[in-house]
């Protein structure tokens, strides 16, 4: 079975791509630059130069695979049209084959709420806000057999959001981790290696207009986020709580205001349909001990 794969040298994309060669199975990834490709073909996967809004690429790659996983993401004002874009090109090659689509969400359209599940109403901040009408097409759409992803906060490997909490601290009177906002807000959360599996398995085992939460279950607060991450770096657990507007200063109101919401998740239905297991560390243990503590 060969599988298109975009975002592949992407934070959760490559940790997908390295399961899926693991488990032998045959790849075709694009990317969109040849330094690009040759990191993906080391990996034994084949490579496609292009991008996401190479509409006729698009389609050609959907029509000789045998399903299509969706990773990639500008992260920008252009989201919105080349996901868009994408999810044209790719039913132009899928609609009438039921090969399986799997389509990356995010956990922040559900807003602030201390019990998401795939049903809860959504509350979309404005940096997000464009995913639920694409995201409706991919779950009614017709002849492709469609499951949506929504990671919660990806953490792993000392990269992702988590690596906001590190950085360098020298020449600080007293040095500190800054939080988001006051801290007390709660992320649900996920490690990138679980998540990959949960993508891979959600592929293979899904539902077509199946919808799954990529959350652990563990949920802490930013604040003990911050601490953790703080222990890790050496600063005896020192944090520092920032105001909504110095947070804004910092990191950008939009980013903000969805780093902002308090939200928890408990991934069960990832679990219960398809076995999902998340045994990666947590959150907590991984900046305490793990890839973003300081090394000696």
């Amino acid at each position: 079975m060969s599988i298109f794969l975009t975002g592949a040298t992407g934070y959760i994309g490559s940790a997908v791509l390295r399961q899926l060669r693991l488990q032998g199975r045959d790849v075709t990834a694009l990317v969109r630059s040849p330094e690009k490709a040759a990191k993906i073909e080391a990996l034994g996967a084949t490579a496609v130069i292009g991008d996401i809004t190479d509409t006729e690429l698009v389609t050609e790659q959907a029509i000789a695979s045998d399903g299509v996983i969706h990773l990639a993401a500008p992260g920008d004002d252009s989201s919105r049209d080349a996901d868009d874009a994408f999810v044209t090109a790719v039913f132009a090659g899928l609609e009438g084959s039921d090969k399986r689509y799997v389509h990356t969400g995010g956990i922040w359209v559900w807003g602030s709420n201390s019990d998401i599940t795939e049903d809860s109403p959504r509350n979309a901040p404005a940096i997000v806000a464009w995913r639920e009408e694409i995201e409706k097409r991919v779950l009614g759409a017709q002849g492709v057999s469609t499951t949506l992803i929504a990671p919660a906060v990806v953490f792993g490997h000392g990269a992702g959001i988590a690596a906001l909490f590190t950085g360098d601290h020298d020449g600080d009177a007293t040095p500190a981790v800054k939080l988001i906002g006051d801290g007390s807000q709660h992320w649900t959360t996920v490690h990138v290696d679980d998540l990959a599996e949960l993508y891979i398995l959600a592929f293979d085992l899904g539902e077509s207009g199946s919808t799954y939460i990529g959350a652990s279950g563990e949920n802490p607060t930013v604040h003990e986020i911050g601490e953790a991450a703080a222990f890790g770096q050496g600063l005896d657990s020192r944090v520092e709580a920032q105001t909504v507007e110095e947070t804004y200063a910092r990191l950008g109101e939009p980013f903000a205001d969805a780093l902002l919401l308090d939200q928890q998740a408990r991934g069960s239905a990832a679990r219960i349909d398809l076995g999902w297991e998340p045994n990666g560390p947590s959150i907590l243990d991984e900046l305490r001990t793990g890839s973003y503590a300081v090394k000696n």
